[in-house]
């Protein structure tokens, strides 16, 4: 029998799945470089230009499986990273797709050359690939959250010297807002200047902009800012000590934090050094042992 038309066509799905998969998933922009590139905008019409095709996909399967019980969302995380929910879900599905193809297109040469492979095999392996693909890009997301988080407490622990320091240079509190927040370059600082900018345009107090910051992407460190500078602008209250006190506190608690992971780190190591350590023994041992049993 001439395998080679089989063979060839099992290439030809192979690499046309790949291709498609490719396309499909193409890579996400750097999202620190991209906002430093990309300075906030004040038109109101941004955002509204022509959609791409990977958009309207998402939005397609947004509005037909976004409801769907198994189909979950992390609309703050993604904000967070600037990641649309549409893109989100195509990269799940793609993923899953991807997994129910892999396993028909290894067993798909072999049923071809007539090796008995019962048909539930592939079946499940695809089901189960699928499954594990699907939960991957929430699980990506989660932790790039999650370092996305502790580097705005980084900036925010630095946001609120500025602050501080801008108050007792005489400022405003909506002023020492927006000065300290133009003085920094990152994303965070670009995230803040936005807010304080829509909220100069819509004509709100700058920390009810801060409020719906830390509402809309889960930042509790900046609800304290907006607390602090509510409190000052209502009762006059002197906020350099107590700005300058919270930054301190929130220093200590990101370096506890990383302590606290650097231990997590280590004790996590010990199994491995461990087992490690029982291997040389073992082979250090063996020759021994062997030359023992065979005398």
């Amino acid at each position: 029998m001439n395998s080679t038309p089989a063979v060839l066509a099992g290439c030809a799905i192979g690499a046309g799945a790949a291709l498609l998969i490719r396309e499909l998933l193409r890579p996400q922009p750097a999202l620190a470089a991209a906002l430093r590139r990309t300075p906030p905008s004040t038109d109101p019409t941004a955002g509204t230009g022509p959609l791409t095709r990977d958009e309207v996909w998402g939005r397609w399967l947004l509005n037909h499986l976004g409801h769907l019980p198994g189909v979950r969302i992390p609309e703050k995380n993604l904000a967070l990273l600037g990641h649309s929910p549409g893109r989100f879900l195509l990269t799940k599905v793609a993923l899953a797709g991807l997994g129910l193809l892999v396993p028909a297109v290894v067993f798909l040469p072999w049923m071809l050359l007539g090796i008995g492979v019962p048909f539930y095999i592939p079946a499940l392996a695809g089901l189960a690939l699928a499954a594990l693909l699907w939960i991957i890009p929430d699980l990506s997301v989660r932790d790039q959250a999650k370092r996305a988080r502790e580097e705005f407490a980084h900036a925010i622990a630095a946001y609120l010297d500025l602050v501080a320091l801008k108050r007792a240079g005489d400022a405003g509190p909506t002023e020492a807002l927006e000065r300290a927040a133009a003085v920094g370059k990152g994303w965070p600082f670009q995230r803040l200047q936005q807010a304080l900018l829509k909220a100069r345009l819509e004509k709100v107090a700058p920390w009810q902009a801060l409020e719906d910051l830390t509402e809309e992407l889960d930042l509790p460190v900046l609800e304290d800012v907006a607390d602090i500078m509510r409190l000052s602008a209502h009762d006059g209250a002197a906020v350099y000590t107590t700005l300058r006190a919270r930054s301190k506190s929130l220093r200590t608690e990101l370096l506890a934090g990383q302590a606290s992971e650097a231990n997590s780190d280590s004790e996590k190591m010990t199994a491995p050094g461990a087992l490690l350590a029982v291997l040389v023994m073992l082979m250090i041992a063996f020759p021994a042992v062997i030359r023992i049993l065979t005398t």
